[in-house]
């Protein structure tokens, strides 16, 4: 490709293709003359004339053919006045001669205006002099290109995506396509004044700038708090879904793309979007599930939750709590929660409690609940631009009814339940919007919709005191901020291969929330020590820029 593209960018080229033009002509001129002369070539005259059959249909045949190349080249002679045409040679056409790669694409932006991508003219690496004669335009147009410049680079990569003339584009820079090329416009006038200057060159075409709902600064810093380990960090503003922030880490650099990037043998997968599409056990966030569903029904049991923990049958290893596992490492015996209640098994994060929560309800109801929070299912980012960008929910597949411990490790977030980072984002921001789970979106422009009502506002205002309990008094007290009033739960995710990994879902001010946070870091530990410091840092920096009024 890249020598191809020299090629085509060369100054011979104009002149070695009119000659192949011309070279064609010649030779379809020369294969209709053989076929209607073919008595007289093969030597075979005195054979009868074919009949006027034949003739008929070698002319259809002809026509045909000629009409698909005049077909395909109106098509391309006027496609640059159709904006399917335009965003199909951006996505697919990867030469760069395409004069498709000559527009100069609109700036992407966060939603204070700060430049998330953006053109800049380069000079082009297969530049040549120019003659000095009337191909004045002609070395203008070899001797600059449009390149995608991404001024802050990795920590925006998957959700921004790329722009590139061999490896196509992805993320908002797919999805807003269009109008980044100049789509869109009010009137077809305009774009015939885009197709003009694609077609002469003389004023390069400019689509139109895309405003995303990010935030520039609280994406750096998430980014740079994952530091480089391997993780996501999703923020969501509760009362209309804008997406705040939406990193995963490894990322790649848009700036420097290369081969082998996309040859598919990447052990550290930086081009997935770990955000939207990696699928984790939430460990113990999935708690605020389970305590929804029973606040939902009525319920808030007592229960006894011994220290040497619960199983459904002994056939199966006893689920047991954390203090359990921390006392015997110190040689000491823990004498286990006793009788407790549902706040303060959410704030210590029992295991034993949660366990026999889930298997007394039973499987209809957490199903149920599975359905109403959205599992199983897709969520739609961006809507209304040239194509949809998507968000993975949690794959949870139905347990058997015979399968009561199954239940139980999904009770406490274990077993067969997955789910997304965006996933648990949008699960809390819903608890901290009295409910309503709204429709994550990465547009300014797009308005504020409603996705689905994942619990009551009753469930969801006292699940909420409960979560703030988890902060003062609970697992995540160390990251207790008086003036931020945090509410949120910790989660340590057992997973077959590695360490743990590390959780923290919240929002503040507990009392009117304007962010909510998820953070998981893989193979980091415990919640309350890797992911909850760093949802703190950003509620913090969300603070400074008064985002939290």
């Amino acid at each position: 490709m890249d020598l191809l593209n020299s090629l085509f960018l060369s100054a011979p080229w104009a002149v070695l293709r009119a000659g192949l033009h011309f070279a064609f002509l010649l030779v379809l001129v020369y294969l209709l003359k053989q076929v209607f002369d073919l008595r007289t070539v093969t030597g075979l005259r005195h054979l009868a004339k074919p009949r006027a059959g034949f003739n008929l249909a070698v002319v259809g045949i002809g026509a045909l053919f000629v009409g698909a190349l005049a077909y395909q080249a109106t098509w391309q002679l006027s496609g640059t006045s159709r904006q399917q045409f335009v965003a199909f040679m951006q996505s697919h056409d990867r030469r760069q001669f395409n004069p498709a790669h000559w527009i100069e694409r609109g700036r992407i932006l966060d939603h204070r205006g700060r430049v998330l991508a953006e053109s800049r003219e380069v000079a082009s690496p297969s530049a040549s002099p120019s003659t000095g004669r009337s191909q004045l335009g002609d070395a203008r147009r070899i001797s600059t290109e449009v390149q995608r410049y991404y001024p802050l680079g990795p920590g925006f990569a998957h959700v921004v995506g790329y722009a590139h003339p061999r490896f196509g584009t992805s993320g908002m820079e797919a999805a807003g396509n269009v109008s980044l090329n100049g789509g869109t416009p009010e009137n077809w006038l305009e774009w015939g004044e885009l197709g003009r200057q694609l077609v002469t060159r003389d004023k390069r075409a400019k689509g139109r700038d895309l405003v995303l709902t990010l935030d520039a600064d609280l994406q750096a810093l998430a980014y740079q708090r994952l530091g480089g380990r391997p993780g996501a960090i999703v923020m969501l503003v509760p009362g209309d879904g804008a997406v705040r922030v939406m990193t995963s880490s490894p990322s790649f650099d848009p700036n420097l793309l290369d081969g082998d990037l996309f040859g598919g043998h990447d052990p550290a997968a930086r081009l997935l979007n770990r955000a939207t599409a990696g699928l984790y056990p939430p460990g113990s966030t999935f708690k605020v599930v389970l305590a929804a569903q029973s606040l939902d029904a009525g319920q808030q049991p007592v229960l006894q939750c011994p220290a040497d923990g619960f199983t459904t049958s002994k056939r199966y290893p006893k689920i047991r709590d954390h203090e359990y596992y921390s006392a015997r490492r110190s040689g000491k015996v823990w004498r286990g929660f006793g009788r407790i209640g549902l706040g303060r098994a959410l704030a210590k994060s029992s295991n034993v409690y949660f366990a026999q929560l889930g298997v007394q309800q039973g499987h209809d109801a957490f199903h149920r609940t599975l359905d109403r929070f959205a599992f199983n299912s897709r969520v739609v980012l961006t809507d209304g631009l040239s194509s949809r960008q998507l968000m993975r929910t949690g794959p949870v597949p139905r347990i058997a009814r015979s399968d009561q411990y199954g239940l139980a490790q999904a009770s406490i977030g274990q077993g067969k339940v997955l789910t997304t980072p965006a996933h648990m984002a949008l699960i809390t921001a819903a608890i901290a919007n009295g409910g309503l789970a709204m429709r994550p979106r990465l547009t300014a422009a797009e308005p504020a919709e409603g996705l689905a009502r994942f619990m009551t506002a009753n469930t969801a205002r006292r699940l909420a005191a409960m979560m703030r309990r988890v902060v003062t008094e609970g697992t995540a007290r160390g990251i207790d901020v008086p003036e931020l009033a945090i509410a949120g739960k910790t989660g340590t995710a057992q997973n077959p291969i590695g360490e743990a990994h590390s959780w923290f879902i919240g929002f503040a001010p507990a009392g009117r929330p304007r962010l909510a946070v998820a953070v998981m870091v893989e193979h980091a530990g415990y919640g309350s020590a890797v992911a909850a410091p760093i949802a703190q840092e950003l509620l913090l920096l969300a603070q400074e820029r008064g985002l939290l009024q």
